[in-house]
C-alpha cells in the first residue's frame, strides 16, 4: 500500500511539472529548486526527485552537475531540428492514415476539426486558458489526422516531437509576438501577421479536406507548409527582438493587460 501511495504521488508530481513545462509556465532554462517546487505543488522530496528524473529522460528537464535540475532550454537550432524531425516522422503517418482511414477515422477528423474551429485563437484571446484550450484542440486535430496509422514507434516519436514543439512555439514565437503587439515593442506587424496565419482555422480546414478527399499530393503540400509555420512565426519575432528570452512566456495574461 505504501509503494502504491508513493507511486501515486510521483505520478501527480510528474503530471503537474510536465504540464507547466509544456505550457512554459516553468520557463525554458529556469532552475527547478526542490524547496520551491515542494511549496508550489505540495508534494514531498522523493516524488519530486523521481518526477524530475522521468522528465529528464524525456528531455524536458536537464540535470546540472552539483546544481540540481533546470527546465530544458529552447533554441532556434533545436526548433529547426524539431521541424525536420516532424517532417520525417509525421508525414509517413499522415499518408498512411489517408490510405487506410475508414469512416471512423473520417468522423474523428471532422469532429476534432469542429472542436478546433470553436476555439478562440491567441490573437483573439491571449489568456492562458484560451491558449491552453486551443493547444489541446490543435493537438487533438493532428492526432486525429494520424489516428489510422499503425506504427506505434512512429506515433510515439511523433508525440515526443509534438511536446517539444509546443513549448518552443509558445516561448519563441507566441508570447514575444503577443507581448509586442500589446504595445510593449514596435515593428511587430509582420510577426503578428505570421502568427495569425499560422493558427488560422482555414489552413486546418484545407488539410482536412485534402485528407478526406484522399488527395495525397495536395495533402502533402499543405502539411509541409503547415509544419513550417512555427519557425516562420519565430523568425519574424526574432527579427524584431534582439533577445526573445527576456519575455515572460508562461503567463500570457500579462500580454492582454
Amino acid at each position: 500500500m505504501q509503494d502504491q501511495n508513493s507511486s501515486t504521488k510521483t505520478e501527480a508530481a510528474y503530471q503537474l511539472l510536465r504540464r507547466d513545462i509544456l505550457t512554459t509556465r516553468l520557463m525554458p532554462g529556469a532552475p527547478l529548486k526542490l524547496s520551491a517546487l515542494r511549496a508550489t505543488y505540495g508534494v514531498g522530496w522523493t516524488p519530486l526527485r523521481e518526477a524530475l528524473s522521468r522528465l529528464e529522460a524525456e528531455r524536458l528537464v536537464t540535470a546540472i552537475s552539483n546544481r540540481g535540475f533546470a527546465v530544458a532550454p529552447v533554441s532556434r537550432a533545436e526548433l529547426e531540428d524539431l521541424a525536420r524531425a516532424r517532417m520525417v516522422v509525421e508525414m509517413p503517418l499522415f499518408l498512411e492514415s489517408i490510405a487506410n482511414g475508414g469512416r471512423e477515422w473520417e468522423d474523428a477528423v471532422v469532429t476534432a476539426h469542429y472542436r478546433l474551429s470553436r476555439c478562440k485563437t491567441a490573437v483573439d484571446d491571449p489568456s492562458d486558458a484560451a491558449v491552453d484550450k486551443w493547444d489541446e484542440s490543435h493537438e487533438a486535430f493532428h492526432a486525429a489526422l494520424l489516428s489510422a496509422a499503425t506504427s506505434n514507434w512512429l506515433l510515439r516519436f511523433r508525440s515526443t516531437i509534438a511536446d517539444q514543439l509546443r513549448r518552443h512555439h509558445r516561448f519563441l514565437g507566441l508570447a514575444p509576438t503577443l507581448r509586442a503587439a500589446a504595445g510593449l515593442k514596435d515593428g511587430y506587424g509582420e510577426a503578428m501577421d505570421a502568427l495569425r496565419e499560422a493558427i488560422a482555422i482555414e489552413h486546418h480546414t484545407e488539410i482536412m479536406e485534402a485528407a478526406l478527399d484522399r488527395d495525397v499530393e495536395r495533402a502533402k503540400a499543405l502539411m509541409t507548409a503547415h509544419i513550417g509555420y512555427t519557425l516562420h512565426v519565430y523568425v519574424h519575432s526574432e527579427d524584431n527582438c534582439a533577445n526573445p528570452y527576456t519575455v515572460r512566456a508562461g503567463s500570457l495574461k500579462a500580454v492582454s493587460g
